[in-house]
């Protein structure tokens, strides 16, 4: 059985007072009502360690948003694999599609990055999907195919069963539009198929696939009921503490 996990991608938002009250309403819900789901809250670099020190308690693991395709050194402004570990970091996105727009990350520096984290015992949340246009075309297989084959299929299989997968289609992230239940299932079912050829079967079976874009409290439960959904990537709804809560507890 796959473990559902729910993870929160706070992106570039909140004070650090703002950080540590969001943090602490979550663990306050969650008291309530233990999630089903494993809960990873995705901060900020600068908020990782009041996240890793909270998580201490066992009811959220931490995630960081980015993480350098190098090791160390000369390479002002980056943070390595190697730091994050070191702070308790659990898991790590990877290839979000506002880093592959604004930040050019191409096949090869997600490919990086990947093996960086898991160098050093961070799971990758590896995302893919399509755009509206590519979506209108009918090249949304064809695309996500792409992400995946460049981005994880260099790995042996020891290494990528320990990736989980995000699809996300980007014109439904932060546009309040959302893939239906069905295009979600229908976009999981295709991507654990392209893992069965590289990797068989069992490992498909095994891997991990959250659904992100736009998902909330009203729309999670039709989503993760699909198969092959295993819970979410929340963006802006992961701002909400009772709004996340309320999603971690339908995964």
């Amino acid at each position: 059985m796959r473990r559902k996990i729910v993870a929160g991608n706070w992106k570039m938002n909140l004070t650090f007072q703002e950080a540590e009250e969001l943090i602490e309403e979550i663990l306050e819900l969650l008291d309530e009502e233990n999630a089903p789901a494993e809960v990873v809250v995705c901060p900020p670099y600068p908020y990782l360690e009041l996240a890793t020190d909270y998580s201490e308690e066992g009811m959220i693991k931490v995630g960081a948003q980015n993480i350098s395709p190098f090791d160390s050194g000369a390479y002002t402004g980056e943070v390595s694999a190697s730091m994050l570990k070191s702070m308790g970091v659990s898991y790590c996105i990877i290839g979000h599609s506002e880093r592959r727009k604004y930040f050019n990350e191409d096949d090869k520096m997600l490919t990086a990055k990947v093996n960086q984290a898991l160098k050093h015992g961070i799971r990758p949340i590896f995302c893919v999907g399509e755009s509206l246009p590519e979506r209108e075309a009918g090249r949304h297989f064809e695309v996500v195919r792409s992400h995946v084959r460049h981005g994880l299929f260099h790995l042996d299989t020891d290494e990528f069963h320990k990736v989980i997968i995000a699809y996300e289609p980007v014109w439904a992230i932060g546009t309040g539009a959302t893939a239906t239940p069905e295009q979600a299932e229908e976009m999981h079912s295709y991507i654990r198929t392209l893992i069965t050829e590289r990797y068989g079967e069992e490992i498909a079976e095994a891997t991990i696939i959250l659904y992100g874009g736009s998902c909330n409290s009203s729309n999670a439960s039709e989503i993760f009921i699909k198969k092959g959904v295993d819970g979410g990537l929340i963006g802006g709804a992961s701002l909400k503490a009772d709004e996340f809560v309320s999603i971690c507890r339908k995964a």
